[in-house]
């Protein structure tokens, strides 16, 4: 398939598509004619980009990640060091609920103090 058609696929913008494939996170064989054909390997390439990134990795750990990913969901076999990278991950991610939660909670304090002023 054309790009245009992976894109309507999966919801990724043809941009991104190329940004991926400048990443070298897909690599789509190419036509007689020059034209990218995308495959369906591909397209469940991009399902795996998508997810992971909406879990809050980034591209470089996603790089590392699709090599050990298998099936429509994101299963992995772990690869060697992944899974200390996933727990750094997620580390961070905690890190930022506890942030966001402070906000959370500083917000509500001062919508709190502004209707006992009202």
């Amino acid at each position: 398939m054309q790009i245009g058609e992976l894109s309507k696929r999966t919801g990724v913008s043809v941009r991104m598509l190329r940004y991926y494939e400048q990443q070298k996170l897909l690599k789509p064989s190419r036509l007689a004619s020059g034209y990218r054909d995308y495959g369906v390997e591909e397209e469940e390439t991009v399902r795996h980009i998508r997810r992971l990134g909406e879990a809050g990795l980034k591209l470089d750990v996603i790089r590392r990640f699709l090599p050990c990913v298998t099936g429509e969901r994101p299963d992995f076999h772990p690869c060697p060091d992944l899974l200390d990278t996933l727990r750094r991950e997620v580390s961070v991610i905690e890190d930022r609920i506890a942030l966001l939660e402070e906000s959370r909670l500083d917000i509500l304090g001062y919508l709190e103090r502004a209707d006992k002023g009202s």
